[in-house]
C-alpha cells in the first residue's frame, strides 16, 4: 500500500500503463494472428500482403515504445517475412 503522494501517483501511473500495454500487446497478438493466418496455404493470396503489413507495423510501433521487447518483435517480423517468401514461392511455381 501506498503511504506517499508521490507512491499513490506511481501507483495510479502504473494501472493506466498497464492497461494501456495490455490493449496493444492484445492488438498485437491478434494482428499476428491474422497475418500467419491469412499467409497459410488454404488463404488467398491478396489479403496476406495487407494483413502482413499492419502486423509489421503494430509489432514495430508496439517495440519502439517498449511494450513489447525488441527481439520479439524481430523474431515475428522475421516469421511472418519467411512464410510470406515461402507462399510466393508456391504460387510462382
Amino acid at each position: 500500500m501506498a503511504n506517499h503522494a508521490s507512491a499513490e501517483k506511481r501507483n495510479r501511473q502504473r494501472i493506466r500503463r498497464t492497461e494501456r500495454n495490455r490493449s496493444v500487446k492484445g492488438s498485437v497478438r491478434t494482428l499476428l494472428k491474422k497475418a500467419r493466418a491469412a499467409l497459410a496455404p488454404s488463404a488467398k493470396a491478396g489479403d496476406s500482403a495487407a494483413a502482413l503489413a499492419a502486423a509489421i507495423k503494430a509489432v514495430d510501433r508496439a517495440a519502439s515504445k517498449g511494450i513489447v521487447h525488441a527481439k520479439m518483435a524481430a523474431r515475428a517480423k522475421s516469421r511472418l517475412a519467411r512464410a510470406a517468401h515461402k507462399q510466393g514461392k508456391a504460387a510462382s511455381a
